[in-house]
């Protein structure tokens, strides 16, 4: 198969808000390799649990089926949807 290198049309911003309201895949024209999703970086954060914890995230990560990590990141994300009602 012969690959083509057609250089895309470059579109205005305008012509971008135009193809969303109708609907229109735009994904040919963006340019995901430099993509990024504000708020949402990923930071690394040392966390330092007794082994009780430890065994009992493990414990529940088995019986779901996920790991340990998507555990406490659900947890948390749940604690802090908790915390965001109570001040509302």
């Amino acid at each position: 198969m012969k690959k083509t290198n057609k250089k895309k049309k470059e579109l205005t911003a305008e012509e971008l808000d135009a193809m969303h309201d109708a609907g229109v895949d735009m994904t040919e024209y963006l340019d995901m390799a430099s993509s990024r999703r504000p708020g949402l970086e990923i930071h690394r954060v040392n966390v330092d649990f007794p082994q009780w914890m430890i065994d009992r995230m493990d414990d529940e990560a088995r019986r779901l089926g996920v790991t340990r990590q998507s555990i406490i990141k659900v947890w948390i994300a749940e604690r802090l949807a908790q915390s965001a009602k109570k001040i509302a």
